[in-house]
């Protein structure tokens, strides 16, 4: 296995692995490791999913490479796709979402995966700190099959006990059958994917749960930069580094400039 990837890199590949062909997926603005998790994942076993790029839903399997990061930065990418339709920021069809995937950050996210792209502070009209607002992300996340909580950072400024404002409701207040009590369609969060590890929901309770460590990284680690008890599974794996191949196409078909490794 190679070990000359950078964490982006390996985030990208752990969310590749986990997408499926035929499925329709909605990436967000500002969010490379999505970006090119999606597109490699549509190159390697993906060939008929449907990519929706802020509204620009198109196929660019055919494609060599593009610059990174492109579709969420710049709609005149479409020049370059196979096919283009100006119908994916739409909610249109939301019962047949079932295949959707979605993928959102947070300022916050606490122990259910509730996320906050709001703000920080008690007072909402003098937050300490503004995020970029919900969006479209309440509605996404509420009819998608599942969403992936994909992060930048692993401190206890973001994992807290408890969100000043959520933004896109996850697991509530824990349960399995946590979003069929308040009538969300949706699958919820699956993963929580971030620089340390990555993390699924416990079946029954749903709460954070640490699925594996990134290599390098020890469970103390996270612990310290949680701001709330996390479960563990049994046993914590490692999380499984990129092959060869893997890193091969990321780098020479989606990120040919090496945006992810610097």
């Amino acid at each position: 296995m190679p070990n000359d990837y950078s964490l982006q890199e390996l985030m990208a590949i752990v969310l590749a692995r986990d997408l499926k062909d035929g499925e329709v997926l909605r990436v967000g603005v500002a969010m490379p490791v999505v970006e090119a998790a999606v597109r490699l994942a549509h190159l390697r076993h993906g060939p008929n999913m449907e990519l929706i790029f802020l509204g620009a839903r198109m196929n660019v399997a055919h494609l060599y490479s593009l610059p990174m990061p492109a579709f969420g930065w710049d709609r005149r990418v479409v020049r370059w796709a196979e096919s283009y339709s100006d119908t994916g920021h739409r909610f249109e069809r939301l019962k047949d979402w079932h295949n959707h995937v979605f993928f959102i950050g947070g300022v916050q996210v606490d122990p259910y995966g509730n996320t906050n792209l709001i703000g920080v502070g008690p007072d909402y009209h003098q937050l300490r700190f503004r995020g970029p607002g919900s969006v479209g992300t309440p509605t996404l996340s509420t009819h998608v099959g599942r969403y992936y909580i994909v992060l930048n950072s692993h401190t206890p400024r973001i994992f807290v006990e408890r969100c000043d404002y959520i933004s896109s409701y996850g697991w509530g207040t824990g349960g399995a059958d946590a979003r069929r009590r308040v009538g969300l369609p949706g699958g919820g969060p699956k993963y929580c994917v971030t620089p340390l590890c990555v993390m699924d929901f416990a079946d029954d309770t749903k709460r954070l749960r640490l699925h594996s460590l990134h290599a390098g990284v020890s469970e103390a680690e996270v612990r310290a930069q949680t701001g709330f008890a996390l479960q563990t599974s049994t046993p914590i794996a490692t999380t499984e580094p990129p092959s060869a191949e893997e890193l091969h196409t990321l780098r020479t078909r989606v990120d040919p400039t090496g945006f992810l490794r610097r």
